[in-house]
């Protein structure tokens, strides 16, 4: 017999450091609390003040005034008038903001004398997306034409009161209409939270418990549904007892197998989930899931890796030791907070080595009315998307998507057609919600109008009148 030969490919030397240099360099960064008492206002709270939730929630800010209690002359006078015309011309959400949360803007700013801290809290990620100001805003189009209160027309798929189902086997119940903080982005933003100058909220019209017995009443009839996202608002606000009685129900179903508690507040007040009435609720609560073989876990919302302080990294990994499935991270991806490759891989890294915390989504930017300066296109979402990958693991590597009206979400490269020059992008699904006798060929998302090339600005400038405006 002729031995074969295998041939084995040259062993090539080491590569240098500049030559192995990649897009995006990765390093493990521990969580960091930022030290609240470079705060005028905060100067004398003690560790354990700061470390109840009840304290937070006591001193959330919630006017210019209180911000300027809290900042004292850090930051200048143009900043707070500027902040001021927001909230009076183009707020959709006012102003509540735990300590926590503001903690995290600017953190590593060593500021001193007036105005010290106004120009790198200007450009810091978390006040951009949590303490919008006026001239952080589009003046040529502060409001898509499309844009809506309802963006996901969510109300109209409720099939009781505050419980949408647009998914065959999914719904989400909206059990509270508040948070313990406001984003200015909220997709819900017809609903949740104070009205504002701008903004007339909607408001549910059964009592809390009958909104909740509908809903149970709902699933129980309905054994299609296998999975319940539990939202608002924030689960957070909703007291304990409330929540763990309708969640114990929840798993009481024979039919439900998921259920996802949603909650920014792990991000923005995660004194609450650490807190030990909550804990011991938790532990609780996944226990009788596990004796039901329910899948019980906690999405929380995350867009800066500035946010991953070691106090959320704490309350985070103390769910996961309760006993929940999963805390996973459902962030939006935002214009001038998280839109490029670094900002969202820092984020992962953060949310996955700082606190065990999932990076699952990134969601683009609903059509809600004066969000055009935070939203991206479809195109620039496909980049980012193809240049997050190879870094995380694979199932840490979270997808983009855009969550098309009346569809639901899509990962960005699957719209079937793309008119590039208008920024409209086609979509199907496959199901049907409640809302359809006969499936719709295609549905359409749209771009911002200030990302497209000029003939598509100027087809706009042409159409537009004809379109609805805040429906």
């Amino acid at each position: 017999m002729t031995e074969t030969l295998i041939q084995r490919p040259a062993v090539h030397p080491p590569r240098t450091a500049e030559r192995a240099a990649q897009p995006y360099g990765y390093r493990y960064r521990a969580p960091v609390e930022p030290d609240w008492r470079r705060f005028p206002g905060w100067r004398e709270v003690t560790a354990a003040e700061w470390g109840s939730a009840q304290w937070q929630r006591a001193h959330c800010v919630k006017s210019v005034r209180q911000l300027r209690e809290v900042t004292g002359e850090l930051l200048d006078e143009a900043f707070y008038a500027d902040l001021e015309r927001d909230q009076r011309e183009r707020a959709t959400m006012s102003l509540l903001i735990p300590p926590q949360m503001l903690n995290t803007m600017a953190p590593q700013v060593d500021s001193a004398g007036p105005g010290g801290l106004a120009e790198a809290f200007r450009a810091d990620p978390v006040r951009r997306y949590m303490l919008p100001v006026y001239s952080d805003r589009r003046t040529d189009w502060p409001s898509h034409p499309y844009a809506a209160r309802d963006s996901l027309h969510e109300q109209e798929m409720w099939v009781v009161e505050g419980l949408t189902h647009r998914y065959p086997t999914k719904v989400l119940a909206e059990v509270v209409p508040t948070c313990p903080q406001y984003c200015g982005h909220c997709t819900r933003m017809d609903l949740v939270g104070n009205s504002t100058p701008q903004v007339q909220k909607a408001k549910f019209l059964l009592r809390p418990a009958d909104r909740l017995t509908a809903m149970l009443d709902y699933l129980r009839a309905t054994p299609g549904v296998r999975d319940v996202v539990v939202s608002g608002g924030d689960v957070a606000n909703l007291p304990w007892p409330r929540l763990e009685a309708f969640v114990s129900a929840l798993i009481e179903i024979p039919s439900i197998r998921d259920i996802r508690l949603a909650s920014k507040a792990l991000i923005g007040l995660p004194q609450y989930w650490a807190s030990d009435e909550v804990r011991a609720g938790v532990e609780r609560l996944a226990w009788l899931a596990r004796t039901h073989e329910v899948q019980l876990a906690l999405h929380t919302h995350a867009n800066a890796a500035q946010q991953i302080t070691p106090g959320v990294a704490d309350a985070a990994r103390g769910l996961l030791d309760a006993g929940l499935r999963d805390v996973r991270n459902q962030g939006v991806l935002m214009s001038g907070v998280n839109d490029s490759v670094d900002a969202l891989l820092d984020l992962g890294f953060a949310l996955l080595d700082g606190a065990g915390i999932m990076p699952y989504y990134f969601y683009l930017c609903d059509m809600i009315p004066f969000s055009e300066h935070w939203r991206t296109s479809v195109a620039q979402a496909r980049e980012l998307q193809e240049g997050i990958l190879g870094y995380l693991p694979g199932f840490a590597t979270p997808r983009i998507v855009c969550d098309v009206p009346y569809v639901g979400k899509r990962w960005v490269h699957q719209a079937v057609e793309y008119d590039r020059a208008r920024g409209i992008s086609y979509w199907t699904k496959n199901y049907r919600t409640v809302l359809d006798d006969d499936q719709a060929d295609s549905y359409e998302y749209y771009d911002p109008i200030h990302t497209l090339p000029e003939e598509g600005r100027e087809w706009w400038r042409t159409h537009a009148s004809a379109q609805p405006a805040h429906a």
